[in-house]
């Protein structure tokens, strides 16, 4: 069996909540072993945000939105490091000095982002598989959209890598700021 983050994406935005509505079902009558799941919107505002609408914890152990895996991706999609690094509309950073590191964080985000693009919703999913055909169905075949999924470990190390990141960025922002500040007082 194997973990994975499944994104599914839709034309139109009633077929992520029926698909919400229907891997439920799915997971009820034990075809699909779900942990988290969430509808979520690539707000077209152009502010590049996205907003979970609805989101399901499968295991009973009552996560929130927030404090899920799929909360995190949300979460540094929407802070300033995605943000500073410009996911939707190219990068920002340039040839630094951590091009690298920034480069592998942002895979997932980036598709993330490609694959739900401005004005979609669309839903995110942790499950394990051991037969995918029953969820390759539904998605593909009853309600048209497409789906992918990605090894949950590598997820998971993205997550760890932009945390890092963005951790780094903050204080390298607050670094500046605080000799911004003192070459002021002084002068």
């Amino acid at each position: 069996m194997s973990k994975r983050v499944i994104i599914m994406n839709f034309d139109v935005e009633s077929q992520a909540y029926q698909a919400f509505s229907e891997v439920k079902k799915l997971h009820v009558g034990r075809q699909i072993k779900g942990e988290q799941m969430a509808v979520i919107t690539h707000n077209n505002d152009g502010a590049h945000q996205f907003k979970i609408n609805d989101f399901l914890d499968f295991t009973g152990n009552d996560h929130t939105s927030k404090d899920s895996l799929i909360g995190m991706v949300i979460g540094i999609l929407g802070g300033p490091l995605g943000v500073l690094l410009g996911w939707f509309a190219g990068s920002l950073i340039g040839a630094t000095q951590d091009a690298k590191e920034i480069q592998g964080a942002q895979s997932i985000f980036e598709f993330l982002t490609e694959k739900i693009a401005e004005g979609q919703t669309g839903l995110i999913m942790i499950a394990e598989e051991d037969d995918n055909r029953q969820l390759n169905h539904l998605i593909m075949n009853d309600l048209g959209g497409e789906i992918t999924r990605l090894e949950y470990e590598n997820v998971t190390k993205e997550i760890e890598k932009a945390k890092a990141v963005e951790k780094k960025v903050k204080e390298a922002a607050n670094d500046a700021w605080m000799d911004d500040k003192k070459n002021t007082d002084t002068n």
